[in-house]
């Protein structure tokens, strides 16, 4: 009931009737069908387009010599605009050679409205015509609005213009705008949705920074097996792997939004706030060969195929420079890449739920060091040495069996016995840890800038037993 063939607008399709004045509706010569008519119509149609029906004298033209112009009225009806788009599945998708070859769409995009205009004729027609929908999948989205919800008037001054926005954000930050919206519903945006916007996207630029400047000189050929990796680095993987089924799951979907938030997510939480910062002393003070560091560089080369190519499709131009950063061909492009699959060997959810302890634990003294460090009692983590008292044996286990002030980012730490004191520091919602605090004891190095004992006994008096060993073998 909401659309008919004819609305009586002023815009649409002719609807192209000539109808004998001396006859009623019902009469079957009220409506002329003529072959030859019809063609002289489609003749004009291709090489003038719609428009000849409304030409002077058009009707003399196209009954001359078939029928008696005075006898019939022309009709200048239009054939309702819905009709007219819903067409356009037959010479879009069917009538064309490169087109699918069953002449169905795999989606239709438009806004919420459609669901009664575009997508309904268009199924109409369809089911008509040929028996089945022009389309296998149907996407709608919402409309934009202001920041407060508002619609979009000049008359308000609330409209945002796309080419002002690219103008001082770029492309890339009104993409990645829509990337994080839910589209479902009606959009918001207005110049503090947008500043959060560009809050997103340096931090995800910035991921990208430390993957390039550390990999500037890694061979792929120098590669470390996966059975070799240390334990963090296999978790690190374990993740990979099960984002990028998120990923692909959400790029099939539509689903933008969680595709960005899950990478996004990664990218800031457990890459740049925790691996990468834990990794910053292999990769900056272990030796440059060394198969430590090389292991390092091993997942940071795996990291940056997989988020590179995830986010390609939302943030195309910055994603291109990052490719270009790293390899510069001329016939190069990330556009051009497949994302790489992840093996299933990757996946281990043992070491998963292992690593996830460890990072609750490592939550609790970085908790404890950031009230230090408000303090002014400490200015680096590095200037700590606390020690975490346990009442779990599964977590003292848990502890003594990793680097745990490496992953810390403590000079060191230790395992507290028995009860720990009165004042220790304890999160509620982390129950059976405290964390005593202490400073660390000794001189500070000057390559890897712990704090230790050792430093000033070496045979470089400024820095320690690692760093002293490391330079004996690169210098």
């Amino acid at each position: 009931p909401d659309w008919v063939l004819s609305r009586q607008r002023a815009w649409g399709v002719p609807l192209t009737c000539f109808t004998r004045k001396d006859c009623s509706q019902g009469d079957p010569d009220f409506l002329l069908r003529n072959e030859r008519v019809n063609r002289r119509i489609f003749e004009a149609f291709c090489e003038e387009g719609a428009d000849a029906w409304y030409e002077e004298g058009a009707k003399d033209r196209f009954l001359a010599g078939i029928a008696d112009p005075d006898e019939y009225e022309q009709h200048f009806d239009i054939l309702d605009v819905w009709f007219d788009s819903g067409s356009t599945h037959a010479f879009v998708l069917r009538d064309r050679d490169d087109g699918p070859e069953d002449g169905i769409a795999d989606l239709y995009l438009e806004g919420t409205d459609q669901h009664r205009g575009w997508f309904h004729s268009s199924l109409l027609q369809s089911c008509g015509t040929r028996g089945s929908a022009p389309y296998r999948g149907v996407l709608t989205h919402g409309f934009t609005l202001d920041e407060r919800g508002m619609k979009m008037a000049k008359s308000l001054g609330n409209t945002v213009a796309p080419e002002k926005v690219v103008a001082q954000y770029g492309a890339d930050i009104l993409r990645l705008w829509v990337a994080q919206s839910d589209y479902t519903t009606d959009l918001r945006i207005g110049p503090e949705i947008l500043k959060g916007v560009s809050d997103s996207y340096r931090r995800i630029r910035n991921t990208f920074r430390f993957l390039l400047g550390n990999l500037h000189d890694f061979d792929p050929k120098e590669a470390v097996d996966f059975a070799d990796l240390p334990e963090l680095e296999r978790w690190i993987l374990h993740r990979v792997a099960v984002l990028d089924r998120q990923v692909r799951k959400g790029y099939e979907d539509y689903s933008f939004q969680g595709v960005f938030q899950s990478a996004f997510s990664f990218a800031t939480g457990d890459l740049s706030s925790f691996y990468f910062d834990v990794r910053k002393d292999r990769l900056y003070c272990e030796e440059g060969d060394g198969i430590a560091r090389k292991a390092t560089q091993t997942v940071l080369d795996m990291l940056y195929h997989r988020l590179v190519t995830w986010l390609a499709p939302v943030l195309v131009f910055t994603m291109e420079e990052v490719w270009l950063s790293r390899f510069p061909c001329e016939d190069a492009s990330v556009h051009l890449q497949d994302i790489p699959t992840c093996p299933d060997s990757w996946v281990d959810s043992d070491l998963s739920a292992r690593w996830e302890r460890l990072r609750t634990l490592r939550r609790a003294v970085t908790a404890a060091l950031e009230i230090q460090r408000q303090n002014k009692t400490i200015g680096s983590s590095l200037e700590a040495s606390p020690s975490i008292y346990l009442d779990d044996p599964a977590d003292r286990d848990l502890v003594a069996s990793t680097p745990f002030a490496d992953i810390c980012i403590t000079s060191n730490i230790g395992m507290g016995e028995g009860a720990p004191p009165e004042d220790a520091f304890r999160l509620p919602e982390i129950p059976g840890v405290a964390v005593d605090f202490s400073l660390a004891e000794g001189n500070k190095c000057a390559r890897c800038w712990k704090i230790l004992p050792e430093v000033g006994k070496q045979t470089r008096p400024d820095v320690c037993a690692r760093c002293n060993d490391v330079l004996d073998r690169t210098v």
